[in-house]
């Protein structure tokens, strides 16, 4: 299965059989008050500091999220793509919980989005299927719904194939719905990991879909984040994941190793250009 999405002129496919690409996770202002400080002021210059280096570090794709305190985003999450369009010609992943936002930054961005996300929630699934098909955009389906988070994965597989066959009756490509499993803090339920990686297994072999999750939630309130994010993200690569949501700064070296390690790299030439690189 193949998701292909485009910035002005560059195109980027993303394959259940590999190699993993990397949704750069950094233009989110959680976490990042000079982030907010400077969008508040209409600044975007360390928007772009943010994308040039991921983009340096191995993303192919950015996701783009402006959602803090106050923020008018339907105004601003399309003045941020736009900025990022002037110099960088990369896809985008579009991170906003409202839909009119969403559909500005369409507008604005052109090529061929990703939309983070929808949910299996009827008002989401209602707000969100008719402006990814009207702007031929791919889309990100959390597996949770009006029942909240399933700690069972069969559940969460099931919420999964309601929204593929809801975006399938809307209009939208199979291969433009990209599944997230959803990863959460194993600091506070030993077993989340576990459920994330046969959610994963199970939306990979029965569905067929490229996935996607946001690779650093289990780490939350832990020491050793990067060793345990990079241990997760290459169980989660061998069990399916294709397109993970993260800092490529902290996970491009785990992703090489992980797709050279499954026979994705022939001759090793991605993971020494890689590692020479940053020499």
């Amino acid at each position: 299965m193949q998701t292909v999405l485009k910035g002005k002129t560059s195109e980027v496919t993303i394959n259940t059989n590999g190699p993993v690409i990397i949704i750069g996770e950094c233009i989110n202002p959680t976490r990042r008050k000079k982030l907010v400080s400077t969008l508040q002021k209409g600044n975007f210059e360390y928007v772009l500091e943010l994308a040039e280096n991921q983009i340096k570090a191995g993303a192919y794709v950015l996701d783009v999220n402006v959602g803090f305190p106050g923020v008018d985003d339907v105004k601003l999450l399309p003045e941020t793509v736009l900025a990022i369009k002037g110099k960088f010609d990369i896809p985008l992943c579009l991170d906003s919980p409202n839909p009119k936002a969403i559909e500005a930054a369409l507008k604005a961005a052109g090529g061929k989005c990703l939309i983070n996300s929808v949910n299996g929630e009827e008002k989401s699934l209602n707000a969100l299927l008719h402006i990814a098909k009207e702007y031929g955009a791919a889309l990100i389906g959390l597996t949770m719904d009006e029942n909240g988070i399933t700690g069972d994965p069969e559940k969460r597989l099931a919420i999964a194939e309601k929204i593929l066959e809801r975006a399938v009756k809307a209009g939208i490509k199979e291969e433009d719905v990209i599944i997230d499993p959803l990863a959460m803090a194993v600091s506070s339920d030993s077993k989340a990991c576990i459920v994330t990686l046969e959610t994963i297994r199970l939306v990979h072999q029965q569905l067929g879909l490229n996935i996607t999750m946001g690779a650093s939630n289990i780490s939350f309130g832990l020491p050793g984040r990067e060793d345990l994010n990079s241990s997760f993200i290459s169980l989660a690569i061998f069990n399916g994941l294709t397109c993970p949501i993260a800092n490529p700064e902290k996970i491009t070296a785990s992703v090489r190793a992980s797709d050279l390690i499954l026979g994705r790299d022939d001759f090793a030439v991605r993971f020494v250009e890689y590692f020479q690189g940053r020499m």
